[in-house]
């Protein structure tokens, strides 16, 4: 099945490198009339224009995920470049707090919470005011698979996830019929923020899944595209774990 999105309109957060530049490499091999990503430096951007050589399909733009002036100029954009924006993924994620839920510094969980569950939904809502109410479209959120189950030292991240998780379902309810919002749940997959979990590591990580290898970014973007895409057009409020099996596939401890 090859799946299209000719005369569609992308906008990917957090979109200059790991798993983010590989969601908007996906859309414009498949045609996308449009894509833009985010990222909030300007420099980080440049990189990603000269490795996806998208030309005029490509627009990089220069904002924080939690910043909502930033949110609605951005997608205004978007909107006045292309003519709409079809298409969201809500990509941008953070996680500079570490520790028991009990220890961990405060700041640093209201930044994790403030880019990783509340920008989500600022986004969301820039895209429904701007384009998507009238003319519909397709949401995406990046959860993890840390939002399905708690775990250690990640507790502030994992908490936004989930968060992200049931923001899906309740957008899905609320947007619906005109607009589908789905969410991929990843496990370890080979990025800058996840290093610490595979850098030196990597067989060991691996082994923790039952496909036993870690994820490629590319294995993230072609379940987003799926959701994306018109072949998933009975499809809303669904969670799909991208994790080598590690929800669904791995054994009870001790049995």
């Amino acid at each position: 099945m090859e799946i299209r999105f000719d005369e569609r309109v992308v906008l990917v957060t957090g979109g200059s490198r790991g798993i983010g530049e590989a969601i908007a490499a996906e859309f414009l091999n498949s045609g996308a009339r449009g894509v833009a990503v985010t990222s909030r430096r300007a420099e980080n951007l440049e990189g990603v224009v000269s490795r996806l050589e998208g030309g005029d399909r490509l627009l990089p733009i220069a904002a924080r995920a939690d910043d909502e002036e930033a949110a609605e100029r951005a997608v205004g954009e978007v909107v006045d470049r292309f003519g709409s924006c079809d298409i969201l993924v809500n990509n941008a994620g953070t996680n500079p707090s570490a520790g028991p839920l009990v220890d961990v510094d405060l700041g640093a969980v209201d930044k994790t919470w403030a880019v990783n569950q509340r920008a989500p939904l600022v986004w969301s809502r820039e895209v429904w005011h701007q384009s998507m109410r009238e003319a519909g479209g397709s949401i995406v959120n990046i959860a993890s698979v840390g939002g399905l189950q708690p775990g250690f030292a990640l507790g502030a991240y994992n908490v936004s996830k989930a968060a992200l998780i049931h923001l899906t379902r309740q957008l899905a309810f609320e947007l619906a019929p005109g607009v589908r919002v789905n969410a991929v749940a990843p496990a370890v997959v080979r990025t800058r923020l996840s290093t610490v979990l595979w850098d030196g590591i990597e067989e060991h990580t691996a082994a923790a899944h039952p496909l036993k290898r870690i994820g490629e970014p590319s294995d993230v973007a072609a379940a987003v595209a799926f959701l994306a895409s018109d072949a998933a057009s009975w499809i809303t409020g669904a969670v799909v774990p991208v994790d080598g099996g590690v929800t669904g596939a791995s054994p009870v401890p001790g049995m």
